[in-house]
Order: structure tokens, then sequence, then C-alpha cells
């Protein structure tokens, strides 16, 4: 069934829409993947923040037109499809990852962040970006870090002097 002009615009003003406000995007050739297993692609896509679209090739490189993005025009050719991480960078990326795991006719063809087209070998570096929460996760202990050892570091002191006290007291209660 062919798509009229207005479905067409409408296509390539979502996905524009969404690739504006993408973090990063990843395409793949799904060629020999069941209607099932897409739709749980789909269902993964959407329980993760990871927009997942099948876009004729030509809608698509419209659709990029002008975003970060556009460097991957050259690159979409055949059957592909497109996530774009809408949370954090690495969570298409993580998305494609593991499905491909579990099904290997899904071939990673294209991979970008910050307008910048990677090859499909750095998906690997890509999906393991922490997400948000882990990255502040990481920058609280590394700020906390400080604080703890200069507590450490004060109830040595004091602590020292305790033992020094008591060595001195059992010193004395020994030659008594």
């Amino acid at each position: 069934m062919a798509l009229t002009l207005e479905e067409k615009k409408a296509i390539v003003a979502e996905v524009s829409e969404i690739a504006a406000k993408a973090h990063s995007a990843v395409g793949a050739e799904y060629t020999g993947i069941t209607a099932t297993e897409m739709t749980e692609l789909h269902a993964r896509a959407r329980a993760s923040g990871v927009y997942l679209r099948v876009v004729k090739n030509t809608l698509a490189k419209r659709a990029v037109e002008g975003t970060d993005f556009e460097c991957i025009k050259d690159a979409l050719t055949g059957p592909l499809v497109l996530a774009f991480s809408q949370e954090d960078p690495g969570a298409a990326a993580r998305l494609v990852k593991e499905f491909a795991k579990e099904n290997d006719r899904l071939v990673v063809r294209i991979v970008s962040v910050g307008g910048q087209l990677l090859g499909p070998a750095d998906l690997e570096r890509l999906a393991s970006l922490p997400t948000k929460e882990q990255a502040i996760s990481m920058l609280m202990s590394v700020m906390q870090a400080p604080v703890t050892k200069l507590a450490r570091t004060l109830n040595e002191v004091p602590g020292k002097l305790v033992r020094t006290v008591a060595a001195i007291r059992d010193q004395k209660q020994a030659s008594a």
C-alpha cells in the first residue's frame, strides 16, 4: 500500500522532531526478522525510552536533514530500523545490542552520536555508557570520597591517642 503525500509528510515531521531531540541513533538491518520478533523489539524500545521506527530511506534522509544525524544520510541503504535514544545516549545501543544477542538476523549498520557517524563496532562502546542514574551514583561516590577520607583521618588522631594511653597503662601495670 503506497503512502499518500500527506502521510509521507507526517512521517518525515515525526522522525525529524524525534531526531532533533535525540542523543544518539542506531540503524540496524532487520531482514529475516518475524513480525512477532519485531513487535517484541518495539515493546522493549517503549519500555527503555527509545523511539524505534521502520522508515523508507528516502523519507529518513529528509527527516534527518538539519539535525545532528545528518551524517547518517549516506548510510541509509537497505531495509533499516532506526532507533533514537531519547533519555540517555546509550539506550538505543543497549536495546539493539541485547536484541541482536538473541536474534542474529538483526545486524547493526549505523551508529551515530554527537553528530558523528561511527562504525558498527562502536556499538559496544556506546552501549556501555552509564544510564543517568548510574552516572549520578558515580558522581556522588566521587564527591563523597574526600569527605569520607577526611572523616577517617580526623578520627585517627584521637584513636591513636587512646591506643598510646592504653599502651602506657598496660606497660605501667606490667612493671608494677
